[in-house]
């Protein structure tokens, strides 16, 4: 475990600290920046929505919606664009440990 617990304790209830002491031999926690856009792969992806629907003159809120989806169902039959979020990050999965 990368994480110590005692230290984000604050930002952990007393379940989720039992649950990472627990499983320490198979999970790696680590603790992240209280607000870290640049660390979170979801930001890049409504990066690409937005880009996509910022001209959307939109008449009412299903619009917006119905578009958002469509986006989002493009990047998911595109997992190169969602890879590359991840990659943005920096941070990977490690699979083979």
């Amino acid at each position: 475990m990368l994480c110590d617990v005692n230290r984000a304790s604050l930002h952990l209830t007393a379940g989720m600290r039992d649950f990472i002491n627990a499983n320490a031999d198979w999970l790696t926690v680590f603790q992240l920046p209280t607000y870290a856009p640049d660390l979170n792969p979801t930001e890049g992806v409504w990066s690409l929505v937005k880009r996509d629907i910022g001209n959307l003159a939109a008449a009412d809120l299903g619009q917006i919606t119905r578009a958002v989806k469509r986006r989002l169902k493009r990047i998911q039959y595109r997992p190169d664009l969602a890879d590359g979020c991840l990659i943005g990050t920096g941070l990977s999965f490690d699979l083979a440990r």
